[in-house]
């Protein structure tokens, strides 16, 4: 579904990303982890369209996308929800739901999807009426993978979706993401937990300096004695 290939990107100071090479397959989830500075949220950038790559390919179902605009990238069917929490708190879950679908001009469709994402997060439903600043860290993000299901995309980008849960939340949250993967959405995600992340990802990416440093099924690469001394401590 997507593919990178010798892409190099980064800011003011120089390249992040060092002729990075890595491929999505289209309804896996795909878990990045790594060391902090491994690039991992500038992969994400690139793939969202928020940083244009000075060399490479970014292809798209075979498209190229690398230059493309935000709202171009929308528009391909790829949606990414940040690591930051991005609710409008004053205004209810409703109502920031119903954001996104802020570039769908048929109204019709808008009502569609909304009756479908309430289905797949009653928490939209049940806390309606609500101001977001009410909610949890993890239920706020769950009304933000919502959100992002109302442009209907099939592949979701998340950054550090567990990022400040206790436990308990990263399972529901987790659960959840697992929940869109079956539901037709390929999965791409970067990951601060690396346990936890590999465990629910059918395929595990390693990013060290900018690079792929080793990538395989989710469970091989949680195994993998180098990966588990380097970055998971000093049992799996």
């Amino acid at each position: 579904m997507l593919e990178l290939q010798g892409v190099a990107a980064g800011y003011g100071g120089g390249d992040i990303l060092h002729e990075l090479d890595l491929t999505v397959e289209e309804g896996a989830i795909t878990c990045i982890v790594g060391p902090n500075g491994a690039g991992k949220s500038t992969v994400l950038r690139v793939v969202s369209g928020l940083l244009r790559p000075r060399l490479g390919r970014l292809r798209f179902r075979g498209v190229s996308i690398a230059g493309l605009s935000p709202q171009q990238i929308l528009r391909r069917g790829i949606v990414q929800v940040p690591q930051e929490r991005s609710l409008f708190p004053t205004m209810t879950v409703w109502e920031n739901v119903r954001m996104g679908a802020y570039t769908v001009r048929d109204r019709a469709l808008v009502e569609r999807r909304l009756e479908a994402v309430c289905a797949s997060f009653p928490i939209v439903r049940e806390r309606r009426h609500e101001p977001a600043a009410s909610l949890s860290g993890g239920q706020q993000k769950i009304v933000e993978f919502a959100r992002a299901m109302m442009l209907d995309p099939s592949l979701v980008v998340l950054d550090e979706p567990s990022m400040g849960l206790d436990p308990k939340t990263r399972t529901i949250v987790f659960d959840t993401i697992r929940a869109m993967n079956k539901a037709g959405r390929t999965i791409l995600l970067v990951e601060q937990n690396a346990r936890s992340g590999l465990r629910l990802a059918s395929h595990g990416v390693v990013m060290e300096s900018g690079r792929v440093r080793l990538e395989g099924l989710g469970s091989a690469v949680l195994s993998n004695p180098e990966i588990g001394r380097l970055y998971l401590g000093a049992t799996a």
